[in-house]
């Protein structure tokens, strides 16, 4: 049995290091709880980036997994399998939409969304072609791939990795009026926007922001893309962070909770007139669709229904909330407590190239609570949505007592 630390010292020297992950090695989760390989229990409150809505090995979507692992797992999109079209039914008929292509990993969905949206533009709006235009929201964080740094602002992502993807154009986050400037392009064929922006920090836009998008594309006839790989799946109160207000997307992108955590699933929903543009051939991918993600994603959907995992996040959050301001909100380090449903975050009041927020999460993990921060000053707090008043509560605590001890 190696320890933690050796542990680490074989991933730095075998493994490439693009991450820098919080020092913990993890083998076991249950439920809110993961456990490190010397037996330390901690409180998870990343929920692998969201992914781990439905609580760590969640015991009916192990066994969706396990039952269909010994019956047939894969057999490309080459054949029909016995359980696609019913997946298919269940999450078309879930979220009201008429198609979806499945894939595999959030950044797949956004690749197919921006493919689909392109084709659109070009067969249904009489865009000449290569002339396609996406507008994106500064800040937004969509994954690594090519096409998504090439719609980034962030150096971290995008220096070093030119030529980029051309047709992509970002304005500022929250600004109704910069989108409606671009929108007035006839070359335009979509608006691609995280409904709260996760990995910015969690930036929550002005009340009415999301409806007012669904206006300007309408008028515009534009595409409104909705990235809610982070936000959906009842993160944030709602099954989806759109649901707040009258903001239904022309494609939706669904991944992470999506399976529970369990495996890579996503989904991009649209309805018929956007869907058919693709056609055979032209968009796919060997793993997805395949029985065993559909099957572990209806479950993993049916776990957030039946045991009301939206209502849930919209309470709870409610109470995180209000019990950070009131124990935090007076403290000089702490400027910010943001967030919607049990997706937060705290700014805390130093620069973005401090080290506070990192060694703040160190603590945390001294005291039994596992966070990250993002963008140097800002650390996002995303439990399982399975855990209970009384779990929050301590770890309200924890995180009270963590943050007072760096006040000077």
């Amino acid at each position: 049995m190696y320890s933690s630390q050796e542990l680490i010292e074989i991933e730095e020297k075998y493994g490439a290091h693009n991450y820098h992950p919080l020092p913990v090695v993890l083998s076991k989760g249950e439920g809110v709880h993961i456990w490190d390989v010397e037996g330390m229990q901690y409180f998870d409150f990343l929920s692998a980036y969201s992914a781990v809505n439905q609580g760590h090995c969640h015991p009916k979507i192990i066994k969706a997994l396990t039952d269909q692992a010994s019956t047939l797992t894969l057999t490309s999109r080459a054949f029909h399998n016995d359980i696609l079209g019913q997946y298919e039914k269940f999450i078309t008929d879930l979220f009201g939409y008429d198609k979806v292509l499945p894939m595999n990993t959030g950044v797949e969905g956004g690749e197919t969304a921006n493919k689909l949206a392109r084709k659109w533009g070009y067969m249904k709006k009489g865009i000449t072609e290569n002339k396609a235009r996406i507008i994106f929201a500064k800040g937004n964080f969509w994954g690594r791939t090519l096409a998504a740094i090439s719609s980034s602002d962030d150096p971290t992502s995008y220096k070093g990795f030119g030529p980029f993807m051309p047709g992509y154009d970002l304005i500022p986050y929250n600004n109704l009026d910069a989108l409606e400037t671009e929108l007035k392009d006839p070359n335009v064929c979509a608006f691609m926007v995280e409904p709260i922006q996760g990995e910015a920090g969690v930036v929550v836009p002005d009340e009415g922001y999301l409806a007012g998008v669904r206006a300007l594309c309408t008028k515009y006839n534009v595409l409104f893309i909705a990235d809610e790989v982070q936000t959906g799946i009842a993160r944030t109160g709602k099954m989806l962070a759109c649901d707040y207000e009258d903001a239904r997307p022309d494609i939706l992108i669904l991944g992470k909770a999506l399976s529970g955590g369990v495996l890579p699933v996503s989904a991009v929903l649209a309805d018929d007139d956007v869907m058919l543009c693709i056609r055979p051939g032209e968009h796919g991918s060997t793993f997805g669709g395949n029985p065993l993600a559909c099957k572990v994603a209806q479950a993993a959907l049916e776990v957030v229904i039946d045991e009301k995992l939206a209502e849930k996040a919209e309470d709870l959050g409610q109470i995180f909330r209000d019990e950070l301001e009131q124990r935090l909100g007076h403290l000089n380090i702490v400027s910010k407590v943001r967030g919607k449903g049990l997706l937060n975050a705290i700014v805390i009041n130093d620069t973005e190239d401090s080290s506070t927020a990192w060694d703040m999460c160190i603590s945390l993990r001294d005291n039994g609570l596992l966070a990250k921060p993002t963008h140097g000053n800002i650390i996002r707090f995303a439990p399982p949505l399975v855990i209970t008043k009384e779990q929050l509560l301590e770890c309200i605590s924890i995180i009270e007592n963590t943050i007072k001890s760096f006040v000077k």
